[in-house]
């Protein structure tokens, strides 16, 4: 029995495309690293900064926690790594970041890394 392609279903390739998943712990990733370079530095005794995602569809909510030295211009290094996660995440996963929020966790200044903690005996 010879079968005439053109009396089936069509062969446009879509079906046979399949689907990419990124998982959200790999956005998670991308964001913390974009999060990183967008910093002048991560503070001397601080940590890095790191981030969680929700990912719905197509669309991304970042969160991302990090300390800072101080003094420094927080607003605009906040500013800073808002932008940065969302052009890295757009452009790397290919996911639209409709929000970016950023945690300071702490400022860390010079006068009090070089001091004795309180409440110890030196």
């Amino acid at each position: 029995m010879v079968t005439d392609l053109a009396d089936g279903p069509a062969r446009d390739g879509t079906r046979d495309r399949g689907a990419t998943t990124i998982a959200d712990r790999v956005v998670a990733k991308v964001a913390a690293q974009a999060a990183r370079e967008a910093l002048d530095a991560v503070p001397e005794g601080g940590s890095k900064p790191h981030a969680s995602v929700v990912v719905h569809r197509d669309v991304a909510r970042v969160s991302v926690s990090l300390d800072l030295d101080y003094p420094s211009d927080v607003g605009r290094q906040c500013g800073a790594v808002r932008s940065r996660v969302r052009t890295r995440v757009e452009q790397l996963v290919g996911l639209e970041v409709h929000e970016v929020t950023v945690h300071v966790e702490r400022l860390h200044s010079a006068h009090t890394r070089h001091t004795t903690p309180r409440g110890s005996l030196a």
